[in-house]
């Protein structure tokens, strides 16, 4: 027997696709033009196309703004959260999941950027070299859910964001150099946030104290949890012994990492050279 029921087979894969049919079949119910429920939510009326069309995943507010004007308390802000998951495996939600509750988070990446500063042109063309074979509506299903995760840092109390990339991250080409051009543009305007820094270790700084990439995440209780994964699988692990050794290691990766100005500077001339 399949583990999906016959309606779950009929919704689209893509959960920003779901949720806007969802918004659209609520809007025509009770008679109301896009415009209308554009000038309900205080959006514009754009945006609710999109959100209807599936290209943008609706935000928090929007979906509690249709909870109250459809009179379906809970509903959409609900679809929301369930969505916003679908693009993620399973064994990744609950680390999503600790850092959306995170009062910091520290980032250890030698790959790639980090999911939550990723661009949605970058983010695409990860996902599309990891799964080659999966549709437009898979791929765009990942994005939206991973672009999801940026909204923590977009709250009233949002989490101290601390990233060490390696400096090959910024030279391999994902995507095309525009995309890796636009990548880094980001990361600079991104760091403007006083909730932000992103330090680069340099290639000179020789071997790096961790050749795995890994998260240091602190809850609301002040318990700090590791986070790393193998081969597609990931792990949380709040062992004391483990959590102590991985903050040895990233404070070794903060030493030996550019200072956050200097860093800026070396993002900066390596975007121009993708633009050359």
């Amino acid at each position: 027997m399949s583990e999906y029921t016959s309606n779950e087979l009929n919704e689209p894969q893509d959960g920003a696709a779901f949720l806007g049919m969802e918004v659209k079949s609520a809007r025509e119910f009770v008679g109301m033009t896009q415009q209308q429920l554009a000038d309900a939510t205080h959006y514009k009326r754009p945006y609710v196309t999109k959100v209807e069309g599936g290209t943008l995943l609706a935000s928090e507010n929007f979906a509690e703004a249709c909870d109250r004007i459809f009179e379906r308390p809970g509903s959409f802000a609900r679809l929301r959260r369930r969505v916003s998951e679908r693009g993620h495996a399973g064994w990744f939600i609950p680390y999503v999941k600790l850092e959306q509750e995170a009062l910091a988070v520290t980032d250890y990446s030698n790959a790639f950027i980090m999911g939550m500063l990723q661009t949605r042109e970058y983010a695409e063309a990860v996902f599309r070299s990891a799964f080659p074979r999966e549709t437009d509506e898979q791929i765009n299903g990942r994005v939206m859910a991973r672009l999801c995760r940026r909204e923590v840092l977009d709250r009233e109390d949002p989490p101290l964001l601390w990233v060490i990339l390696h400096e090959s991250v910024l030279h391999t080409v994902v995507g095309d150099r525009r995309v890796m051009a636009h990548q880094l543009r980001h990361l600079m305007a991104e760091v403007e946030s006083p909730h932000i820094t992103i330090q680069v270790l340099p290639y000179d700084a020789g071997a790096p104290a961790s050749n795995l990439p890994f998260n240091l995440l602190m809850q609301v209780d002040g318990a700090t949890v590791v986070y790393s994964e193998t081969f597609g699988r990931g792990q949380v692990n709040d062992s004391t012994d483990v959590v102590t050794r991985a903050q040895a290691t990233y404070d070794r990766l903060r030493a030996d990492a550019l200072s956050s100005e200097r860093s800026m500077a070396l993002i900066h001339k390596i975007m121009e050279e993708h633009l050359k």
